[in-house]
Formats: C-alpha cells, sequence, structure tokens
C-alpha cells in the first residue's frame, strides 16, 4: 500500500504530535470521493469540526497545488496552503497534502495534514489521513485522552464517507 510522503520537521516520531486514521470502504472511488475532498466549502456539510472556508487569491472552489486557503477547526482558525496535490489517475494513487499554521509565540501550532486515496482490489477504496503537529498546543494534544485529533479525523472520514454515499446513485445516474 502507498504511504505519505513526510518533509522534514513533520515526520511522525519527530514532530510533537501525529494521528492516523484510515477507512476502507467497498463500492466507492478514488475519483467519486476526490471532490469532496479538495473543496473545503463542502468540509462544513459533512464534518462538524470545519467552518469558514475560504479559498484565497481568487481561485477555486478547488484546491491544487499551492492553494492558500483557510478555515476553522477545533475552535481555531488555521492558515493552510497546498504542498502536494495528485489529483487520480487510474492505477496511481491520489494525494493532497497542505501545510498549515494557528497562532502565535507559545500558542502557534504547525501541522502537515496529508491525504492519500488509492484504488483497491474488488471496487474498494483506501481513504487514509495523516497529520502531524509541532508546536505547545500539539504537545498538550498529544496527552489529552481520548485524543481529539483521532476522534476529529475520524469524524471527517465517516462524514466524507458518508457525504459520498448519499450522490453515489446519482453520480452513477
Amino acid at each position: 500500500m502507498n504511504y505519505i510522503l513526510w518533509p522534514e520537521n513533520y515526520v511522525p516520531g519527530f514532530a510533537d504530535n501525529f494521528c492516523s486514521n484510515e477507512v476502507i470502504v467497498a463500492g466507492l472511488t478514488v475519483k467519486d470521493v476526490w471532490p469532496f475532498l479538495v473543496t473545503p466549502s463542502l468540509w462544513p456539510t459533512y464534518y462538524k469540526n470545519s467552518g469558514n472556508t475560504h479559498v484565497k487569491d481568487d481561485k477555486g472552489p478547488q484546491l491544487a497545488d499551492g492553494t492558500a486557503f483557510s478555515f476553522e477547526t477545533f475552535g481555531f482558525p488555521v492558515e493552510c496552503e497546498v504542498v502536494e496535490y495528485v489529483a487520480p489517475v487510474d492505477g496511481q494513487a491520489a494525494r493532497i497534502a497542505w501545510r498549515g499554521w494557528s497562532g502565535e509565540g507559545a500558542g502557534r501550532i504547525d501541522v502537515y495534514h496529508a491525504w492519500l486515496l488509492e484504488e483497491l482490489s474488488d471496487n474498494r477504496v483506501r481513504i487514509l489521513t495523516q497529520e502531524t503537529q509541532n508546536g505547545n498546543p500539539a504537545k498538550e494534544l498529544a496527552v489529552t485522552v481520548p485524543n481529539p485529533m483521532i476522534n476529529g479525523h475520524q469524524a471527517w472520514l465517516d462524514g466524507l464517507v458518508s457525504a459520498v454515499k448519499q450522490v453515489k446513485p446519482k453520480l452513477s445516474a
């Protein structure tokens, strides 16, 4: 299986916090899921922990390589820039990752949030999301039980799959 490509300073085990969530779903394709993931304005419709999405510089509505955008999550405004973007191509995993940051000084958090989507045998799709974080808030999150990042990202995955399944019959028509 494919894996996340980590930039320096964000490698799991060396970053202050790391979370990993994955689902494997039958009956969906990467091309079904991709538009819901790369269109930030859709996120609040299926993930309650996101809001006030804004793609900057008159780009969008979909993200692309280098796109700057912002959104609110876990009650914090986050500024982001897409640093990896590989759209779906048959026989190849699709990838999107962004670097995000929020706060200043001792309250600053820097994150690298990556997604990987790949087709599996028997009409299944794998959706993997992983995030590393650095900064004092990340250190606090790493020892919080239950881990809000693990739970939040699982809700994002579950909402994403549910949203795609709701429109899947329409996509096939």
